[in-house]
């Protein structure tokens, strides 16, 4: 567990996480994303083997596999044999080091063990996740969750679509409005908590994708039930379950049952976040965590009563157990 750093007068650089199956129009979105006004100098870096895809009327030069683009931005390749790690510290120590990261995964590619990266020793310090942006195509996804329907195991699609913290909607133009109604309907039963964009070749606002905040207390808005789940997912191997405590908790139990769920659960839990009243702390404490990886941070202030509120989402979850490990962690709690 990575304490994360200290938002001030010059905060971190950002770094959001693309994902979406093969043909969503990630690389389309990107391209949008390096030409529109956004006032962030952007560097892409891009999870795949081969062509990086970048329209050529943004290219200046190229050197190695970094790519300087006219508008200030750089975008980078990294093939399955390079360390994410590696790369953004390579480009966080060039003079002119980025202050926003978009990292384009694989169509094909769990968009998990990228973002656990972020979470390290040596960019736990350094960079903020901001969150991740999942791409569906309008289009062909159905088919995508059929297979899911009929072999839980065949998951990549759905797994794309559950970590999401903004999901983009793309292709509209090739479906009917009654269609469209019916996929955004499927998708809640994956994700039910995070924001739905409904585009047509990915003519996105950047500010509904970047600087959103996801993993940022100082962006949440926890108070309004930004944690809260809307409905519980039709198919029961996929779960959002929300646990909350009105005591405070302690810290020490707190972390030793994070612990033991992540390291009996990891491959099961892709999302655990919340905001949390610990003993002994004036400030609610924010939980982000990413299957395996987790932490604590100080966020803001309350704005009511305090009381412990935590998401889970993940595959196969035994919501009792949830609930009884989370108040076990009670501050009052004696043994």
């Amino acid at each position: 567990m990575n304490s994360p750093p200290a938002r001030g007068d010059n905060p971190p650089p950002r770094v959001t996480v693309l994902t979406g199956y093969l043909g969503a129009g990630k690389t389309t979105l990107v391209n949008h994303l390096l030409s529109a006004d956004h006032g962030y100098r952007i560097a892409v870096i891009v999870n795949e083997a081969g062509d990086i895809g970048i329209d050529g009327d943004l290219v200046v030069s190229s050197d190695e596999e970094v790519i300087e683009m006219a508008n200030g931005c750089v975008c980078c390749t990294l093939s399955v044999r390079q360390d994410l790690t590696a790369t953004l510290k390579k480009l966080l120590e060039r003079p002119d080091s980025p202050r926003y990261f978009l990292i384009e995964a694989s169509g094909l590619a769990d968009p998990v063990p990228l973002t656990q990266a972020l979470f390290v020793d040596g960019l736990a310090d350094q960079l903020v996740l901001d969150g991740v942006i999942t791409m569906v195509d309008s289009q062909h996804i159905e088919h995508h969750l059929d297979r899911f329907d009929s072999n839980p195991t065949d998951s990549r699609a759905a797994d794309q679509i559950l970590c999401a913290d903004r999901i983009v909607l793309n292709k509209t133009d090739l479906v009917g409005t009654s269609d469209c109604d019916r996929i955004e309907g499927r998708i809640r039963t994956l994700n039910s908590t995070a924001p739905l964009i409904r585009t047509r070749y990915a003519r996105v606002d950047p500010g509904l994708l970047l600087g959103i905040g996801a993993f940022d207390p100082a962006r949440q808005a926890v108070e309004s039930g930004r944690f809260g789940i809307e409905s519980e997912p039709a198919d029961h191997t996929l779960q959002a379950t929300s646990l909350e405590v009105f005591d405070e908790l302690d810290r020490t139990r707190l972390l030793a049952w994070l612990q033991a769920l992540v390291d009996d659960r990891a491959e099961d839990i892709h999302r655990i976040k919340g905001i949390l009243a610990l003993a002994g702390e004036t400030q609610p404490i924010v939980l982000q965590g990413i299957r395996s990886v987790f932490e604590l941070y100080p966020g803001g202030s309350w704005s009511e009563g305090r009381s412990s509120r935590l998401v889970v989402i993940g595959r196969d979850l035994d919501e009792e157990m949830l609930r009884e490990g989370l108040a076990g962690c009670r501050a009052e709690q004696t043994h």
